[in-house]
């Protein structure tokens, strides 16, 4: 059973690994496959790796649903469609998922493809959505778009994971119309989590650690602050926020227990049916409603299909053994949901099952009680320590102890607590109240501890090991935790050691790496020497959650083994340029900024940026070229760089515009030249004059900006002039993050953007 679970996950894992979605045709030639196995017995694993091939194929087809065509993408579109899912606050607006049932107009065109489902955010003032609701809304539609940059969150593969073909935000909101209500039994389960969330923030009236309660009640995360979630990554607790395995088992412990007690003390109910069956009905039907609570998330549905299998062996009397329990839980995951092998939580999920299996067969049989409770969180702790380095490029080294303490305290206080609140809301509120203010206090008990323990200096263990490293590290893991009996197991050590080795600089003295993120309408760029960093603006700040500094600077960073910049650079104040400046300054050692603007970037060292300050770095030549003493902080003030060496050299211009192009022109002379230029102001019409290009005579040109944004950029009359010259233009927005090493030698090296490069099939 294992390694037929294991041959139909590597036919998933290919099918998600494609650049580009076969055909469906393709599934009938994989299915014909497995017909010559009664002639080639050895065909029987590569069949059924092709039938899980063809299995993620014909769900990505007819289940996933079609993206949004191309043509399509940046057109308004008035669509009638249902709320299906718990709208989440923004901070000027509200987001929710809304299932397309079709075109207002009535209009059909079989060559259209509209996507089944789009996520909707509806900016400034917008009515109660309510799950289940059927509107008329006009939208502006876009192709599932997200930034690509090395080391950096997939958006597009979580809305792809999520079922959205598109995004959208809300056009004429006072033409939009409802419509009535859809009552089909989905929908009304989320018009119930709705109601719940509701009832708990008026019972809770902005208590600090609501928004955590919620997510332990009903899947929703969107209350946790920022600070609070930094708190759970630190200690490594951030798991307890998802209704998944742990807190399923729980009610199906729970379900189990209360059922076999009720049942035994029944004995016509006992002899029509054996108690132990009975409890596994209360298991079931306990750990089912939790996860009705959840919406039935992807996270909720792997931890429900794992129970139950172990549910299924229980009510058949069959000791079935532990690993071919898992093979089959993980065939009955795939079966659902093909696209859960995109999920981290899936890997954990079964890394922590499987790690605690081996284990317990081993070194952890014989101990018992709170030994045995110990030894399990450290194996837990321990060995998805190297598995979440390499997915989220931390792990923290408090865990095993942070969840000693919270796993009980949140599984047999918080927990119990919050969905005893949730029982008695509808019938008496005011108790429900109270249990929800008593999870609430023992929260408010923990939270402290937590916070210690993630202030801690070495909590947090910060890293990016490069993929094939988790191997050895897997193998030197089961080295470790192998029974006592086998010898030299402390080899393990040694194979752990490639995953903690830093890793040896990439370029020789004299060579330099220029990469220009993808951070939409807006600039972030890294320039790395061979022992020495500089980022040069950091992106903007789109929300109090979200900029492109934590989102794409520090994971590409860290992606790159730098763990300092040297150098911290932003041309200007503006918010495109410096949004991501105060989370670099959080997450990396800096060891000095220069801005336009030094008192809005606390720091120790840091200062204002001049016209004619030079420094050198392994061979590398930096100028700073404007401005002049005096000028103030906007566009035509910016920081402009100039970087050469043996290899080539780039201008850095910021967000100068003609004023202080016709300054650098006349200031620089021939010392303005360069191989390549990042065009000034994104390419606007008010930049990247003749004038400029004429004296800089780049040979490659490249710009940032937003995919489709509305400002146009580049403008028209900026391309004409570079196609006069000649020179060639590539965009992060359509390429992903660009790269560009310059080498004593050979010159300047353009490699192909990270979408291309790191291309899967659900990427635009």
């Amino acid at each position: 059973m294992q390694s037929q679970a294991l041959a139909f996950l590597l036919g998933v894992l290919v099918l998600h690994s494609l650049p580009h979605l076969p055909t469906l045709a393709w599934v009938v030639v994989c299915l014909a496959v497995p017909l010559f196995y009664r002639f080639m017995p050895l065909a029987r694993w590569p069949a059924i790796a092709l039938l899980g091939f063809s299995w993620a194929l014909l769900h990505t087809h007819l289940v996933a649903g079609p993206w949004l065509p191309a043509g399509l993408s940046g057109q308004d579109m008035t669509l009638i469609g249902v709320v299906d899912s718990l709208p989440e606050a923004l901070d000027r607006g509200v987001r929710f998922g809304f299932r397309v049932e079709g075109r207002a107009d009535g209009m059909y065109d079989p060559d259209e493809r509209l996507p089944r489902r789009v996520r909707v955010a509806w900016y400034g003032q917008s009515p109660d959505m309510v799950p289940g609701e059927r509107w008329q809304l006009t939208l502006r539609l876009r192709r599932p778009t997200g930034f690509r940059n090395p080391g950096g969150f997939d958006y597009e593969g979580w809305l792809f994971r999520q079922g959205y073909g598109a995004t959208a935000y809300v056009r004429e909101p006072d033409s939009a119309l409802r419509l009535g209500m859809d009552d089909r039994p989905i929908h009304r389960l989320h018009r119930l989590r709705a109601d719940l969330v509701e009832r708990m923030g008026q019972g809770l009236d902005g208590r600090p650690y609501a928004g955590i309660l919620r997510a332990l009640a009903v899947g929703d995360r969107s209350g946790i602050a920022p600070e609070q979630w930094t708190t759970l990554i630190d200690t490594g607790t951030n798991h307890l926020m998802a209704i998944s395995g742990l807190h399923v088992g729980l009610m199906a412990g729970m379900g189990y227990g209360l059922m076999l007690w009720g049942w035994r003390r029944v004995p016509a109910l006992a002899l029509r049916l054996p108690a132990q069956r009975a409890a596994v009905i209360g298991a079931l039907i306990c750990a089912a409603g939790y996860a009705a609570l959840a919406g039935f998330a992807v996270p909720t549905q792997r931890a429900l299909a794992m129970l139950v299998v172990a549910l299924g062996a229980l009510w058949l009397g069959r000791v079935a053994r532990p690993g071919r329990t898992l093979a089959l839980a993980l065939l009955v995951v795939l079966g659902l949901d093909p696209r859960a092998v995109l999920d981290a939580g899936f890997w954990l999920s079964f890394a922590a099952v499987g790690v605690i299996l081996y284990a317990m067969t081993g070194r952890l049989q014989r101990p018992g009680g709170i030994r045995a409770v110990l030894r399990i969180q450290w194996v837990a702790g321990v060995g998805l320590l190297p598995l979440t380095l390499v997915m989220f490029q931390h792990g923290s080294l408090v865990s095993p102890l942070a969840n000693l303490v919270a796993v009980p305290w949140v599984s047999v206080v918080v927990v119990p607590l919050t969905l005893g609140g949730v029982l008695l809301a509808p019938l008496i509120p005011w108790a429900a109240q109270w249990c929800w203010l008593a999870a609430h206090l023992a929260v408010s008990l923990l939270w402290p501890l937590l916070e210690h323990m993630g202030s801690w200096p070495w909590s947090l263990w910060r890293a990016a090991p490069p993929f094939w490293t988790l191997w050895p590290a897997l193998l030197g893991l089961a080295l470790i935790l192998a029974p006592r009996a086998l010898p030299a197991r402390w080899l393990g050590v040694l194979l752990l050691l490639p995953m903690l080795w830093p890793a040896r600089p990439s370029l020789q003295p004299g060579e330099f790496r220029l990469t220009v993120l993808d951070v939409g309408q807006g600039l972030a760029t890294v320039v790395q020497t061979r022992d020495h960093t500089l980022v040069y603006d950091t992106g903007p700040r789109f929300s109090p959650r979200f900029d492109a500094g934590s989102a794409a600077v520090v994971p590409y960073l860290r992606h790159e083994g730098r763990g300092r910049v040297d150098r911290l650079v932003v041309s200007h104040g503006d918010n495109d340029h410096i949004g991501g400046a105060p989370a670099i300054l959080d997450s990396l050692r800096v060891g000095e900024v220069l801005s336009r603007s030094p008192e809005r970037l606390p720091h120790a060292l840091s200062r204002e940026c001049l016209r004619g300050e030079t420094w050198q770095w392994d061979g590398v030549t930096f100028r700073m070229l404007h401005p002049p003493p005096g000028w103030g902080d906007d566009n035509e003030s910016s920081c402009v760089l100039h970087v050469s060496g043996p290899g080539g050299s780039v201008l850095l211009p910021g967000d100068v515009e003609r004023l202080g192009e016709a300054v650098l022109v006349r200031g620089e002379g021939e010392g303005l030249s360069a191989d390549v230029l990042l065009l000034p102001h994104h390419g606007s019409r008010t930049s990247s004059s003749e004038a400029l290009l004429d004296r800089v005579s780049p040979r490659l040109a490249l710009v940032s900006t937003g995919f489709e944004n509305r400002l146009g950029h580049p403008h028209e009359e900026t391309l004409e002039r570079l196609r006069v010259r000649g020179i060639p233009l590539l965009d992060p927005a359509h390429e992903g993050a660009l790269r560009v090493d310059f080498v004593p030698g050979e010159g300047v090296i353009v490699q192909s953007g990270h979408r291309h490069a790191a291309r899967r099939h659900w990427h635009r």
